[in-house]
């Protein structure tokens, strides 16, 4: 039988890491393998887990006040002595540098998830430290990996976001003339570039309405500026959504429009429901890993507010086109089902040769 799985997180208030950690727990608590969540930042838990998944809170967030972080550290150390021989899956960074330091001394698989963009993490020496005393890195694409360097690319391994449609089949019939968009409202997903896209779009498709789904710091300042565009009426920011699956999947098309990601598990989830799927194609690759620009979705440049609305009126003009990307982009769901990324997650900590005995 395989360790209890520990699943570090900061919180788990909605989001593409979280959905993830869900789909993993859930798994495994299936198979009937014991995992725990520990969360070292808060005590929230948007994503329905399977009875008998323990959630242990160790500490608030900090706002920086060294006391709290001494404490989460102190309180994470204790749980790990408890239960010896745990495995420790961080899925943060800060997750795996406070696992590095609670964990001294003691003898564990350690499994570290880099879930965005390496080079946009502010403290890579610190950083690196951590990843340095880990068992295995995962990373989401090829180009993350090679970020790193030598001593870290030697333990990545690239597995992608795992996901889970089950009872849910891709729509076939007539799209609704909506544009959905899922994710944080922060700066990385630059929900900015989107709306700016949609008033350019607008004025030619009046019918369409753009519905973004999420929650976060933006959120004002993005209703502030759908009032200055004069698209106010036609953005509806629908908050943070447990049925996502069912509420995007007859929209005509969905969008993402990030700076920057490691793989948008959303963006996974929209094409393995058959949507029409268009997306930035952002600096590690995590997009282009999955869409073949032209062929199963599209793909435009960060940043370009032209390209988008282009790429919006594409779709919006040609339905046979748009069903034609959407049917190639189903074909994703067999890939990636959250039972065989389980698998592959797995194998790397039970084929770990004997590490600790």
């Amino acid at each position: 039988m395989t360790d209890r799985i520990v699943f570090v997180i900061p919180d788990m208030p909605g989001g593409g890491t979280e959905r993830v950690v869900a789909l993993l727990a859930n798994e495994y608590g299936r198979r009937g393998i014991e995992v725990t969540i520990l969360l070292f930042a808060g005590h929230e838990t948007a994503y329905p887990l399977r009875e008998g998944i323990e959630v242990v809170s160790v500490g608030n967030p900090s706002g920086g006040r060294l006391r709290e972080r001494i404490g989460r550290i102190g309180r994470m150390r204790r749980f790990y002595r408890e239960h010896k021989g745990c495995q420790i899956w961080a899925f943060s960074v800060m997750g795996a540098v406070f696992s590095a330091v609670a964990a001294l001394g003691q003898r564990h698989f350690v499994l570290v998830s880099e879930r965005n963009d390496p080079h946009k993490y502010e403290h890579p020496k610190i950083r690196n430290f951590s990843y340095r005393l880990a068992d295995v890195v995962i990373c989401q694409t090829p180009e993350a990996a090679k970020s790193f360097p030598a001593a870290i690319r030697r333990k990545a391994v690239v597995i992608p976001n795992p996901l889970e449609l089950e009872g849910v089949t891709p729509y076939e019939g007539e799209r609704e003339p909506r544009i959905v968009a899922v994710g944080r409202l922060s700066a990385q997903k630059n929900h900015k570039l989107l709306l700016e896209a949609f008033a350019l779009f607008a004025d030619k498709h009046r019918e369409y309405v753009l519905e973004i789904y999420g929650k976060g710091e933006l959120e004002a300042e993005l209703k502030s500026l759908a009032e200055r565009l004069g698209v106010a009426d036609r953005v509806r920011f629908q908050g943070f959504c447990h049925t996502i699956q069912e509420k995007i999947r007859t929209a005509g098309m969905y969008v993402l429009s990030s700076d920057y990601e490691g793989i948008s598990n959303s963006m996974l989830e929209a094409m393995a429901l058959g949507m029409p799927v268009i997306a930035t194609d952002c600096p590690i690759g995590g997009s282009r890993m999955y869409i073949k620009d032209g062929v199963n979705g599209l793909l435009v440049p960060v940043g370009d507010v032209s390209a988008l609305a282009a790429a919006m009126d594409r779709l919006a003009g040609d339905t046979a086109y748009s069903r034609q990307l959407g049917v190639r982009a189903a074909e994703l769901k067999a890939e990636l089902d959250v039972s065989k990324i389980a698998d592959r997650f797995l194998a790397l900590s039970e084929n770990r040769g004997g590490l600790y005995e």
